[in-house]
């Protein structure tokens, strides 16, 4: 490893950290998991020639490489270990276009969410993924894991909004990948295929990223209340059946309402109850909010409806605040599964079930738009326990049962990876492994991650 270290710090110098309070930064990430040992060091990119370059390094002596930005993910796909090189995008924040004409623009993967959407509001645009760490992502973390989000419901997952890809292999080799334009079918689809691929087959170094308009005119927000969290997925179903599409709709079962509330020091108006919170934009807004509220009251929700931005927007604020309100209750294991949408009220259920049965509560949230759970099961002390990865697997296969998929928004990481052929089958997780071995003959692509 000394040769690698003196190889790196000729070549792109104080880019290259040993500094132990960094090494054990990138132990960890926001899943509860460490790596097994600190890694050799971390490489803090500000030039795809500083990832070009380390890649060449690391590839030359086979060392193996753990991509990072900020660290926010949820199921350990940034850990880094003993014998790895980290390489950090986190410094590559440049914005190096805005096309107002086109509605894309071009960014380094390290600029945040929230940022980018800063700086996109004058333009009227913004780029739609809008997970609850916005404040805290990264753009290329973002792509990395196909990143969803409470407006992925109307406006889609990350995949819909990434035009092009600008990616490092793992010799070094920059690929541009994908197009500017709004179609684009030549050959494979290879850009697709890098987004949600964890780090695996290359580090994304930039990004074309298609925008959308920012909406104008009435944005209608609901509110309602249910005596059980079974009655507030089966009206949101009900919503989805009615092809009402709103761009924001999520349940919050009752130990996950009373959380929020007391984290945010606010009063719990309907103790015990479910709450579905409903929001629709663009030009049928009032009309789509009033379909929705007719179907939540006929189901037996206590509803409240407005147009007022101002007051809409705090109601979004109770749901933004699930995971701050869940880490003050202990350490966090974040699940994240899905399920077909008429579907929400049965994995709702066994989830309920199974915290019966563990003994162990369960704060669900859901994205019901899409059908996208994540249920939080919380423990105390630095290992995830038994039990608990226990629960965890029954939730997996709930919703394996259900037609649903082990994880709508978060990846696989190191956290699934035991539950991957389960959904997959075996010869499906073979062909994966030959495409990485494609894209990273050698392996050294964020190993022991994914597959």
């Amino acid at each position: 490893m000394t040769d690698v270290l003196a190889a790196l710090r000729a070549a792109i110098g104080d880019a290259v950290s040993t500094e132990p309070a960094e090494l054990e930064i990138a132990r960890s990430d926001k899943s509860g998991q460490r790596g097994a040992g600190a890694p050799i060091a971390v490489v803090t990119a500000r030039s795809v020639d500083h990832v070009q370059t380390a890649l060449r390094i690391a590839h030359a002596h086979g060392v193996p490489v753990v991509p990072r930005g900020a660290g926010t993910g949820l199921t350990g796909g940034a850990l880094a270990g003993t014998g790895e090189l980290v390489l950090s995008t986190a410094l590559m924040t440049r914005v190096h276009e805005i096309d107002n004409a086109n509605q894309l623009a071009v960014v380094e993967p390290g600029i945040l969410n929230a940022d980018l959407n800063n700086l996109l509001e004058p333009h009227g645009l913004r780029w739609a993924p809008d997970p609850a760490s916005r404040a805290i992502c990264t753009v290329g973390g973002n792509i990395a894991t196909n990143a969803g989000g409470l407006l992925c419901a109307k406006y889609g997952v990350t995949r819909e909004a990434v035009l092009g890809l600008d990616v490092v292999l793992a010799d070094g080799t920059l690929m541009r990948l994908g197009h500017r334009t709004v179609k684009g079918v030549t050959g494979l689809d290879l850009t697709a295929l890098m987004i949600g691929s964890e780090g695996t087959l290359g580090i994304i170094v930039g990004a074309t990223l298609k925008l959308t308009p920012v909406p104008t005119g009435v944005v209608a927000t609901i509110n309602a209340y249910f005596p059980t969290i079974e009655d507030a997925a089966a009206a949101s179903a009900a919503i989805t059946a009615a092809r009402i599409r709103p761009a924001v709709m999520e349940l919050l079962d009752p130990l996950a309402l009373a959380a929020i509330l007391a984290h945010l020091e606010l009063p719990n108006q309907a103790p015990g109850c479910a709450y579905l919170l409903v929001q629709t934009d663009g030009g049928a807004a009032e009309t789509e909010a009033s379909a929705a509220l007719a179907t939540i009251t006929r189901l037996g929700g206590t509803a409240h409806m407005t147009t007022d931005q101002d007051e809409g927007e705090r109601m979004l604020a109770v749901r933004r605040a699930m995971y701050p309100a869940m880490e003050s209750l202990g350490r966090v294991l974040i699940e994240d599964v899905a399920v077909p949408r008429s579907r929400l009220p049965e994995m709702f259920a066994a989830i309920r079930k199974i915290g019966v049965r563990y003994e162990m509560p369960i704060p669900t949230v859901a994205h019901a738009g899409d059908g996208n759970l994540h249920p939080n099961l919380i423990y105390s002390g630095e290992e995830v326990p038994e039990n608990v990865w226990l629960a965890a697997g029954e939730i997996f296969e709930a919703a394996l049962a259900l037609g649903g998929t082990l994880t709508g928004e978060h990846g696989i990481g190191t956290l699934k990876r035991r539950w991957l052929a389960d959904e997959l089958g075996d010869a499906q997780v073979e062909l994966q492994r030959r495409i990485k071995s494609a894209f990273d003959p050698q392996g050294i692509l964020n190993p022991g991650k994914v597959f």
